[in-house]
């Protein structure tokens, strides 16, 4: 997913002379070509995240559309009032590329967990969130930012995720999509953002197997939030799960929650939120095993949804 979106921004950059890359602290050998054929238009600065991102409002001030690559945790937390004041209040035109977002940097500890990103940033006005599912819809989302008027958080896995999204050629930065649909009809409806769509995915097919019908929406943006595939997902089932690698609070879960809230809805569905509890992650290991203890595998995932289901079959 991140090589898919940083070739991206070489190739755009290729026919785009507005086009800016600013890194910080990269590896060594990231985006090479960019930097032999056109150094004036790449940065790779220190680790200083308050001063790249000043830098990259004063370069969209200047006509500029500016790719931002860092790692996550401190693309949001470590520099929140310039993302807040520089980007927001500008409507910058900067997209923040954001490294390991959700639990890819598990082996790093609590540090270096961007659970708490979309929460924050969804908060600052004007601010798009996206998550994409994986490295094909991660190329969509890349043609559609250079025209996109404005700042955008980009939330990037860890790579090699698996390829699940389906736009069918088309794709509508902001709608949400429909991934599956099996033939016992929908009692379950799964709305799931960034990577975690495959895990629901996963577990729509061993509730499936329980005769448990599932759908699962993927949400690939967090803000704006496609409310009408939210509302729909209520009309069709008994059960709605939104579902994110993310703390349970503020996050696109809490997003999904404030449109059930004032939909007005009146029909019998439960409505849950999984995610992460209100606790720092006070474990080290990979993202598989943070997954699996958390329950946000497939496995967890439909355990807790089966639960959840004889609950509201009730």
């Amino acid at each position: 997913m991140r090589k898919s979106c940083l070739d991206s921004v070489y190739e755009f950059a290729k026919n785009d002379p507005r086009i800016v890359f600013v890194g910080s602290d990269l590896a060594a050998g990231v985006l090479d070509k960019f930097k032999q054929e056109m150094p004036d238009r790449f940065f790779m600065e220190g680790v200083s995240e308050g001063h790249i991102i000043g830098m990259a409002s004063g370069l969209a001030r200047c006509g500029k559309i500016v790719y931002v690559n860092t790692i996550a945790a401190f693309l949001t937390r470590r520099c929140y009032e310039q993302n807040v004041i520089d980007l927001g209040l500008e409507n910058a035109n900067v997209r923040l590329i954001a490294n390991g977002g959700g639990m890819v940097y598990g082996p790093l500890g609590p540090t270096h967990l961007a659970i708490e990103d979309i929460a924050i940033m969804r908060v600052i006005p004007n601010m798009m969130v996206l998550a994409p599912a994986d490295a094909v819809e991660m190329n969509y989302i890349m043609r559609a930012s250079v025209q996109h008027i404005g700042p955008i958080y980009l939330r990037v896995a860890k790579g090699g995720d698996r390829v699940v999204s389906s736009h069918g050629g088309e794709f509508v930065l902001g709608k949400a999509s429909g991934l599956l649909q099996s033939s016992a009809g929908s009692d379950v409806t799964f709305l799931a953002t960034g990577v975690m769509a495959a895990y629901c995915l996963d577990a729509a097919e061993m509730l499936h197997g329980q005769g448990i019908g599932c759908q699962v929406v993927h949400f690939h943006s967090v803000k704006p939030l496609d409310s009408q595939s939210v509302v729909n997902a209520l009309a069709q089932s008994r059960v709605v799960i939104s579902v994110e690698e993310h703390f349970i609070n503020g996050g696109f879960g809490s997003a999904v929650a404030e449109i059930v809230a004032e939909s007005a809805w009146r029909f019998p569905v439960l409505f849950k939120r999984l995610g992460l509890a209100d606790a720092f992650v006070e474990r080290y290991g990979s993202q598989e095993d943070l997954l699996r203890h958390y329950r946000l595998d497939g496995k967890g995932i439909a355990e807790r949804t089966y639960r959840l289901f004889k609950q509201g079959a009730k």
